[in-house]
């Protein structure tokens, strides 16, 4: 029997100072937005307003991708209690029949 060995490089997530995953794509979109916005709003009312809104938006968007990166990777709902779904399936006789007798 043949074996191979498996390559178990790809098995971690990706991490980066703390970020997992797509997080790392929300901190750098976070990083690279707040340098924008600051630099317009230097552009637009001073230096030292677009100082503090680039230093803003960098601490505001790195803590909510922190905070986002704590319910886990994908958008779960968290529903507390039973749920019983009906059933709704309907077999229909009349079509059963036709396909026996059109052969």
């Amino acid at each position: 029997m043949l074996s191979f060995s498996i390559y178990k490089g790809l098995d971690m997530p990706l991490v980066y100072r703390g970020f997992k995953g797509k997080f790392i794509y929300y901190g750098i979109g976070s990083l690279g937005a707040s340098l924008v916005f600051g630099g317009l709003s230097g552009a637009i009312f001073g230096m030292y307003a677009g100082g503090f809104v680039s230093v803003l938006g960098v601490v505001g968007g790195l803590f909510y991708t922190f905070q986002k990166q704590k319910n886990g990777l994908h958008n779960k709902t968290r529903n507390q209690g039973i749920y019983i779904h009906p059933v709704r399936l309907k077999i229909s006789i009349f079509h059963a029949k036709t396909k026996e007798n059109s052969i």
